[in-house]
């Protein structure tokens, strides 16, 4: 299935695997890869060093094109867009908006860069700025989301701009793939399917929290980092949401000294960030207990994700968790959702 996505970026299938923080590794980017989509590298967790080395892992494992989703506002976001040129990656994803700047030094090297947006106004301005496509996430998606449902605000982005628009946020299937292509996009992200695949290195006692959740078990609080969060609902979750504000911050300063060491950061690049945080995050400015809350998201997300402690941890997750019952290899996930679109459009009239 030949898209403005597929010709874009050189995969096979207009199938994206979205770039989710201590989940899209090199394993899971790699097996996408190799399944005709296009995986991306979620590097905001890593440091530069381990980025430049997890990309040459991907490279070692596919031939086939993937792309490095990082954080426009990070202190050391030129420093990352240098290895994402030096290694060769084909595709530089964001989570918020980058600069014009950043934007032309990608392009200048042939790299294609596809923000993610949560907003009308935010994919015009990044189209005008240069991006080559945009990647439009809806209110089911996971992890930090806006309040505008997917059917809603896709027809509203693909109508605003003239570059490739990926819908994200509510998909897991073939039929989702054609009612997007319906509306106008080039193509799916979907973060929360690929988390469920065999292929994913979430322990499986999480990936069976996700298994087991219906739509109630979905929910979305601001607790967390003082953010609009989408996740499991769990014991931990009520628990954050009835816990005063000042334990909340002392948590978030206990976190943000135990990121700074897991990323190697300096307590001089974490205030920078977080006053690029304050001044541009989400299109809005924060309060300073935001920008501290902020530092709890990374340790929460490993707890879950890597330790395998979701008593301990949250668990970002889209609505599309309650249809998701199984866990597929990338391979077969994404062979069955084009034979699902195939079939889908064989019964349209």
């Amino acid at each position: 299935m030949e898209t403005p996505l597929t010709k874009l970026t050189g995969v096979h299938h207009p199938l994206v695997q979205t770039g989710m923080g201590w989940v899209a590794g090199p394993r899971l980017v790699s097996a996408t890869a190799n399944a005709g989509a296009l995986g991306i590298l979620a590097s905001a967790t890593m440091s530069p060093d381990r980025l430049r080395s997890a990309i040459r892992e991907v490279k070692a494992r596919t031939d086939a094109p993937f792309g490095v989703n990082l954080r426009a506002d990070a202190a050391d976001a030129a420093e990352r867009v240098r290895v994402i040129i030096d290694e060769g990656a084909r595709v530089a994803s964001f989570a918020l908006a980058p600069s014009r700047e950043l934007i032309l030094r990608l392009k200048d090297a042939g790299v294609v860069v596809i923000p993610s947006v949560g907003a009308r106004r935010h994919a015009e301005k990044v189209a005008a700025w240069g991006a080559d496509a945009v990647l439009v996430q809806g209110a089911e998606g996971g992890g930090h989301t806006g309040p505008v449902a997917t059917t809603v605000l896709l027809p509203q982005v693909v109508d605003a701009v003239d570059i490739p628009v990926i819908a994200a946020g509510g998909f897991h299937d073939g039929r989702g793939l054609i009612a997007a292509l319906a509306y106008g996009a080039a193509g799916i992200g979907m973060g929360t399917r690929f988390l469920l695949t065999s292929d994913s290195t979430v322990p499986d006692a999480v990936k069976a929290r996700y298994l087991a959740a219906t739509v109630q078990d979905i929910t979305v609080t601001d607790r967390v980092d003082g953010l609009p969060h989408r996740m499991l609902r769990t014991d931990l979750v009520a628990a954050l949401e009835r816990s005063r504000r000042p334990a909340s911050l002392l948590r978030a300063v206990r976190h943000a000294a135990a990121f700074r060491r897991t990323s190697g950061m300096t307590w001089a690049a974490m205030v920078r960030d977080g006053l690029a945080m304050k001044h541009g995050r989400h299109g809005r400015q924060l309060t300073w207990s935001q920008v501290l809350l902020a530092a709890n998201t990374p340790m929460m997300l490993r707890a879950a994700m890597v330790d395998g402690r979701p008593d301990l941890g949250i668990m970002a997750s889209g609505q599309v968790a309650a249809l998701i019952d199984d866990l597929p290899s990338c391979a077969e996930l994404v062979e069955r959702v084009m034979a699902e679109a195939a079939a889908t459009l064989a019964r349209l009239p």
